[in-house]
């Protein structure tokens, strides 16, 4: 089943971040547990044939289309190989759903970090009466709880392989942290200098080891400045001078993966559609949640019909607009676990074309940001995956 002739399914099993990780382990000899899922469907495993070390490094931001659009700018990262071809960020394609999906190697419906913002459910008699910023946690709800399936880390650890997760310091820590590098070790960097030199002497600790990086830094300068910017232009070549400084320094029996989290796309002035500015879209709803270009209504008892025809109305071809059931059916999450369905709206807004679904009144940043992810469109969906290898590996 098909969202909307612009929206795709993210691929769960055969081509998605879920499956990165877990062929990084598969390398190093660990079976991770992934439920009906294929250990390996990527083929990892022969890809990095004989490596004792792996480091995965993911880039905020760096969608597939825009590295092919700015290849000039990003020469070390242009030059490495394309083992798999583009895979697929999750769904919503937004970070810290990518960073779980990442994380525990399984869909979001399975690991239950479902978007950027979500609903902490209530009961049935009691809907839900606030939100969850995942970027912003800490310890409320308790981490280990809200995302309770074993990490790629944890599973690795135990089969004795030592695993570090490489992050600014600044997310030591936090909720999001503790829920999806569970089980790796968190020294936290403090520049781009010591990201390269902690993941070095990561790989370098023992005869085998995963270590996992990431950089936000360039995602954070598109939502601000635009994906075609020359801000962004100037952060993609640092970027790509700490790919290039990884490489140069990774030992010879060691290899290097690098992806992203999503794509990501600028949204001009008239594509910017104001929920707030449209009084009858309130009508019935008790919460919003989501983001600007993936929307969760949860909606008063009794209500769901009339607030999913309304929006539907009303949006028309600027967003696929779904109840829960459908959504949920339509595989975006990959299988729902019944105990996080809840977190999901009782209606979902997905963004078409260049459109986001903006709320200036509740969310005056985001909705001043220049460009925006979190739908399915090809560009927010494609991102790499390159790989780099040791001298003894060549």
């Amino acid at each position: 089943m098909t969202p909307a002739p612009d929206l795709a399914v993210p691929p769960y099993g055969v081509a998605t971040l879920a499956d990165v990780l877990p062929g990084a382990a598969a390398a190093l000899g660990v079976a991770v547990d992934r439920g009906d899922l294929a250990a390996d469907p990527l083929g990892l495993a022969a890809v990095l044939g004989g490596a004792r070390r792996v480091a995965v490094l993911l880039v905020d931001g760096l969608g597939a289309d825009l590295l092919r659009d700015h290849a000039a700018l990003a020469p070390a990262l242009s030059g490495m190989a394309r083992p798999v071809g583009d895979i697929s960020a999750p769904c919503p394609s937004t970070t810290p759903v990518s960073l779980a999906t990442l994380g525990t190697g399984l869909p979001p419906g399975s690991h239950g970090i479902l978007g950027f913002v979500t609903a902490v459910p209530g009961s049935d008699s009691r809907p839900p009466e606030r939100t969850l910023n995942h970027v912003q946690w800490r310890d409320d709800p308790d981490p280990d709880v809200w995302q309770a399936r074993p990490t790629v880390f944890q599973q690795a650890e135990a089969a004795g392989v030592p695993t570090t997760a490489v992050g600014p310091f600044a997310y030591a820590g936090s909720g999001l942290t503790r829920a999806v590098y569970r089980g790796a070790g968190y020294p936290g960097a403090v520049s781009h200098g010591d990201l390269v030199a902690q993941v070095h002497a990561a790989l370098a600790a023992g005869p085998r080891s995963l270590v996992y990086a990431y950089v936000p830094e360039l995602d954070l300068t598109g939502h601000v400045r635009g994906v075609d910017s020359p801000a962004w232009r100037a952060q993609l070549a640092f970027v790509d001078a700490v790919v290039e400084r990884l490489v140069d320094g990774l030992p010879d029996d060691a290899a290097l993966l690098v992806t992203a989290d999503h794509g990501m796309l600028d949204v001009p002035a008239s594509t910017r559609f104001d929920v707030e500015a449209a009084p009858d879209l309130a009508d019935g709803v008790r919460l919003v949640a989501g983001e600007p270009r993936a929307r969760y209504l949860h909606v008063e008892p009794g209500a769901g019909r009339d607030v999913l025809a309304r929006w539907r109305e009303v949006l028309g071809d600027r967003a696929w607009v779904a109840g829960r059931d459908e959504a949920v059916a339509s595989g975006i999450f990959g299988p729902v676990d019944d105990a996080v369905a809840a977190r999901i709206g009782d209606v979902v807004a997905l963004a078409r074309g260049t459109w986001a679904l903006t709320m200036p009144q509740l969310e005056p940043g985001p909705s001043r940001l220049a460009a925006f992810h979190g739908s399915l469109t090809a560009t927010e969906l494609a991102i790499p995956l390159l790989a780099a290898r040791g001298r003894a590996l060549r």
